[in-house]
């Protein structure tokens, strides 16, 4: 008979705006047959004179005065895998708890019960239960049947990796001439020791490097506003292989999409603290760069094949561009009604256009087969267009990979 596995369990973090708020929220949390649950003023260990962090300066000075909840619920009697539906039903139950008490989610950690109870912190510990745990349904929720997808995209090969390589290192030295010149993410590209470097194994591995370097862990930067305009010469460079531009047609659509995504993420702090959404300079700057680019992107949209018209349309809608090609390309799109693609085409329809009235049954068509979208879509303070564009990374990358990884093992 085979061992049950061990029991699961998940850290909640919220922060609340003041210590009765907290003691109200870890109250209701222990109720809900959390195992430990303990309040601390925000940068408690600023304040303990044998931490690291004593007297030092506040990592987060918004919350400067607010109380933060510590909560570990445990779950057992199943593999992690088949409790992933009722896990992500509760972090949506333990924001609302938060929200309610005018208050964040600030985020969740998860391991093996054992540990996690281990090297609990117990400072301002206000509930103990011994050997509570969350009570699971049963039988235990499943992830929604996914539609139908559309037919295959045609998206040509990526090329063999020297190939590849020849062209990007040509592309940045017609641009640039010299690691001088260059931005600080192509210059490595113009470096002898990268020319005399040990050879790429696959085309994605470089192409994934070479996103990296532009967007290190996908955070845009100053770097990445420098190199837009190398990333758009690229993928116009009539040398480069289309299912790489393809690749990093994808790529863009991430980078265009990090301030929206950046506000949905956020969009309980910072109504929590009263401010508006705001995305960062270097994110905005580089939807602009985007956005300065896409018409040479999109002067060739009769030649380009339908996966790549799918990735230029979540450009165009990201930067609010209204080209009467791209406008008119869902309605020819082969997309099946009821299929995933159909969902994902009237989405990116609805945002081409600005039809407010058509993004929210768009969302809520995806959102009743993607549990991502539907945790998301969760939270009252998220801007539905915002959502949107959020999520256009996710669904643009679902749709072509696939095609994609038959040319190539990409990741």
């Amino acid at each position: 008979m085979a061992a049950a596995p061990p029991a699961w369990g998940v850290q909640y973090v919220l922060s609340l705006p003041s210590e009765a708020t907290a003691l109200a929220a870890a109250a209701e949390l222990s109720g809900m047959g959390h195992r430990l649950t303990a309040v601390r003023v925000h940068g408690h260990f600023r304040f303990v004179p044998s931490s690291f962090w004593y007297g030092r300066p506040s990592m987060d000075p918004e919350l400067e005065g607010w109380w933060q909840v510590f909560s570990l619920a445990v779950h057992s009697g199943y593999e992690r895998g088949a409790l992933e539906p009722f896990l992500r039903g509760e972090r949506m139950r333990v924001a609302q708890v938060a929200r309610d008490h005018g208050g964040f989610q600030q985020g969740c950690s998860e391991g093996h019960a054992v540990t996690l109870e281990g090297v609990f912190t117990r400072d301002g510990l206000v509930h103990e239960r011994p050997g509570a745990q969350v009570a699971l349904p049963s039988p235990l929720p499943e992830d929604p049947a996914r539609p139908p997808d559309g037919p295959p995209w045609n998206v040509g090969e990526v090329g063999e990796p020297a190939a590849v390589v020849q062209a990007v290192v040509a592309v940045a030295e017609r641009l640039y001439g010299s690691t001088e010149d260059a931005p600080d993410a192509v210059g490595w590209l113009l470096d002898e020791e990268f020319a005399f470097g040990e050879p790429y194994g696959t085309t994605g591995e470089f192409l994934g490097e070479l996103a990296d370097a532009v967007a290190h862990q996908g955070t845009c930067t100053d770097t990445t506003v420098e190199a837009v305009p190398f990333l758009t010469e690229l993928i116009c460079d009539a040398d480069l292989a289309p299912g790489s531009r393809l690749i990093l047609l994808c790529d863009l659509v991430r980078l265009g999409a990090s301030g929206p995504a950046a506000a949905v993420s956020l969009a309980d702090r910072v109504t929590a603290l009263g401010g508006v959404p705001d995305e960062t300079a270097a994110e905005y700057l580089t939807r602009q760069a985007i956005g300065r680019g896409l018409p040479r992107l999109l002067s060739r949209w009769e030649d380009e094949s339908d996966a790549v018209r799918f990735a230029l349309a979540a450009l165009a809608a990201l930067c609010g561009t209204h080209d009467r090609h791209v406008l008119a390309w869902p309605a020819a799109l082969p997309a099946p009604a009821h299929s995933s693609r159909a969902d994902v085409v009237s989405l990116v329809a609805a945002l081409l256009s600005d039809d407010r009235k058509g993004l929210e049954p768009a969302l809520d068509r995806l959102a009743s087969w993607l549990p991502g979208v539907a945790e998301k879509a969760a939270g009252p303070n998220v801007d539905r267009e915002q959502l949107g564009l959020a999520v256009l990374p996710d669904l643009v990358r679902a749709e072509v990979w696939p095609a994609l990884t038959a040319e190539q093992d990409l990741p």
